[in-house]
C-alpha cells in the first residue's frame, strides 16, 4: 500500500499512526476520481498514474470528515517528495506563521506495516483492500 507521513512539527518525530492515505478536500459535484488524482499530485508531486482504478468506498475518519478511496495496482517509484504547504503557528503562540508540507515522506509499504503506521481511523481501508483483492 502506498501511503505518506504526515508533514509539519507535530508528526516530525511520529511513525507510528502518523501517516495517511494521499487525500483531499473536492467540491460537490467534482468528479472524485478526478480530485483524488489532483490530490495526490499536490501532496507526492508526481501525477497519479493513469491506471484502471476501482472505488474502495466512504470512510469516516476520526475528525469526521469522510473520504473516498480508489485503489489500483501500479510499480510507481516515487524518489523525492515534493508536497504542497500548508502555514501554521509555529512555535505555538509566537506569532511566527511559518510553512511546512502536507507530506515529508511516501513509501510503499506491505500491508501488515502499513496497518502499524495508517492513523487508527483509516486502518479501515485496509480491510476494504484486502477484501476488494479477495473477490
Amino acid at each position: 500500500m502506498f501511503i505518506a507521513h504526515m508533514g509539519g512539527p507535530f508528526w516530525a518525530k511520529k511513525d507510528a499512526a502518523a501517516w495517511s492515505i494521499p487525500k483531499g478536500e473536492y467540491v460537490d459535484g467534482e468528479d472524485e476520481l478526478i480530485a483524488a488524482a489532483r490530490e495526490f499530485e499536490e501532496e507526492i508531486g508526481v501525477a497519479a498514474p493513469p491506471l484502471d482504478y476501482v472505488g474502495l468506498g466512504e470512510f469516516r475518519q476520526s475528525s469526521g470528515k469522510v473520504v473516498v478511496v480508489f485503489a489500483a495496482e501500479s510499480t510507481l517509484e516515487v524518489e523525492v517528495v515534493v508536497s504542497n504547504t500548508f502555514p501554521l503557528e509555529w512555535p505555538p503562540r509566537s506569532g511566527r506563521i511559518q510553512q511546512y508540507p502536507e507530506v515529508d515522506d511516501a513509501r510503499w509499504l506491505t500491508v501488515d506495516d502499513a496497518r502499524e503506521k495508517l492513523v487508527k481511523g483509516q486502518r479501515q481501508i485496509l480491510d476494504a483492500l484486502i477484501q476488494r483483492h479477495s473477490d
